[in-house]
């Protein structure tokens, strides 16, 4: 989610807006791979992978050079060009291993497909709406999948971050856990992890992250 301040949130959430907004730079995002994505992945087997919200391609590529099936899916087809463009760029065999789809994540709906891994990083729709879509990605993890969903903790209101004070856009871990359904899944761990960061006056910070993992029972 941008930290712009806005008149309307709600605009955060259309396809013009993040194609205004990465059109708006060469590259808006690191180009490395969501840590929590990496810490949470990097010792499982391989196979299908939905990354939602892949933005310019970051995560999908990342999973793909590990041998990873990936399904990227945005919002935002400025983005999707540019995330296909840099798969490009890593040679074929990183390449055809992704499929970029546009789609608007608030109605759409994966099924019937169903991956190894679903990651959702750092995606802040408002409560009503991302439980709902929680509830989809969830029902997307076959068994034995995991399910990872991260974003920022809404105690990151409170740092010179800049974030933006929407308290409906933040959420904890364990908020997303109460969205599942606990006999679905073998494993469950919701955790708010601190991290070092620099606010926009390059002063060093704390942040905190919620990180859902969960894993269907087999």
């Amino acid at each position: 989610m941008s930290h712009d301040h806005l008149a309307d949130p709600a605009l955060m959430l259309t396809q013009d807006y993040w194609d205004t907004r990465y059109r708006s730079a060469d590259a808006i995002w690191s180009g490395n791979p969501n840590p929590h994505l990496v810490a949470h992945t990097a010792n499982l087997p391989p196979g299908s992978a939905l990354d939602v919200g892949s933005g310019e391609g970051a995560d999908a590529i990342w999973l793909a050079g590990r041998g990873w099936r990936v399904t990227g899916l945005d919002v935002s087809t400025v983005a999707l060009a540019r995330a296909a463009h840099l798969a490009a760029a890593t040679g074929a065999e990183i390449a055809e291993r992704v499929t970029w789809e546009h789609a608007d994540v608030l109605s759409w709906d994966p099924a019937p497909r169903q991956f190894d891994l679903v990651s959702a990083q750092f995606m802040h729709p408002p409560r009503a709406t991302r439980q709902a879509l929680h509830r989809r990605l969830a029902a997307a993890v076959r068994p034995g999948g995991t399910l990872l969903i991260v974003g920022h903790h809404p105690s990151d209101m409170a740092t010179s971050m800049g974030r933006p004070q929407l308290h409906d856009f933040f959420y904890t871990a364990e908020e997303v856990a109460a969205t599942l359904l606990q006999d679905d899944w073998q494993t469950i761990v919701a955790a708010s992890p601190e991290r070092q960061a620099r606010d926009p006056e390059g002063r060093t910070i704390t942040l905190r992250d919620a990180v859902l993992r969960a894993v269907r029972r087999p």
